[in-house]
């Protein structure tokens, strides 16, 4: 039994879908959000680089959470188009965990950066005249090291974990990517304390963080009732709505995947809100935070013009 145990080091990835007709137009779909994603994201940090005007707390953030998301994308979205491309292609136990972790460093980084960017929006509008004091650059550098930090340690535990399990029961990870909680599935050693961990982190990161930014903007709510301005309390929430959208996208889909997964018969459930997470919200980021920001668009034009 041992020997079984150690038998089973790749694993083929199921995909999206088996249906071999669909490869062809998935593959060209994903590869067009993948460089619209990458140029989306990147192209937001290099506007912010390179205005001046853009060279504050706000728009330091957004670059931080542009980076990340283009980490969460390129962390799945290349060795997916691979996959469809070639439906024979393994992927070793290593890569498996390589992928994963580079998919959790991204996801905890981005949850502690909404963190970061709600009490941004807190300082801003609560605290107006002291913001540039209180968001100096030190505390700025500060908050997005911090975040990338843990994002770093987070995935260590759960890779850390991985090494206990012993995989004889199938080669099949019922997924396009690695991720943590279908690998379970196939593994003959007990994974309930893998899973028990997992369960305990991601409840705790999504709780904290998402209690830390609903008190932010509490107080944000009860500053924009007091205001005796129309035209403040609309630049306020004008300031705040890309946020919310993007907090609501986040951790919803979080929320579902990791503290409340899918037990109903429809199998390709997870993998939705999976696709939705790693490919999805990434794509959408760097529109919600600059369509609606005049400053941004205004830079992109001026790119545009020259």
């Amino acid at each position: 039994m041992e020997a079984n145990q150690t038998l089973v080091t790749e694993f083929f990835l199921s995909g999206i879908t088996d249906r071999p007709e669909l490869q062809s137009p998935l593959f060209l779909v994903f590869l067009s959000i993948y460089v619209t994603t990458m140029v989306g994201n990147f192209g937001l940090i290099f506007l912010i680089w390179k205005y001046p005007h853009l060279h504050i707390p706000m728009y330091f953030f957004f670059s931080s959470l542009a980076f990340a998301d283009a980490c969460t994308s390129s962390s799945v979205t290349p060795r997916m188009l691979v996959n469809i491309l070639d439906r024979g292609q393994v992927i070793s136990l290593f890569e498996c965990m390589v992928q994963y972790y580079f998919f959790g460093f991204s996801a905890t980084t981005e949850c502690f950066l909404l963190v970061v960017m709600a009490y941004d929006r807190y300082v801003a509008i609560c605290n107006p005249l002291r913001y540039l004091v209180v968001m100096s650059n030190r505390l700025c550098t500060w908050l997005i090291s911090m975040s990338y930090v843990i994002g770093f340690l987070h995935p260590i535990i759960h890779v850390g974990l991985l090494f206990r399990l012993h995989f004889c029961k199938s080669n099949i990870i019922d997924h396009f990517y690695c991720e943590i909680l279908p690998l379970y599935t196939i593994s003959c050693t007990d994974p309930s304390i893998n899973a028990l961990v997992v369960f305990i982190f991601a409840a705790f990161i999504q709780a904290i963080t998402f209690m830390s930014i609903i008190f932010s903007y509490t107080h944000v709510l009860v500053t924009m009732l007091k205001m005796k301005s129309e035209k403040g309390r609309s630049k306020a929430f004008s300031t705040c709505s890309a946020h919310l959208v993007s907090v609501s996208l986040f951790y919803g889909t979080l929320f579902v995947m990791y503290v409340c997964p899918g037990s109903g018969p429809d199998k390709y459930q997870d993998k939705i809100y999976s696709l939705f997470y790693t490919i999805v919200i990434p794509l959408l980021n760097p529109f919600i935070y600059s369509l609606r920001n005049k400053e941004v668009l205004s830079a992109l034009r001026k790119v545009i013009k020259k």
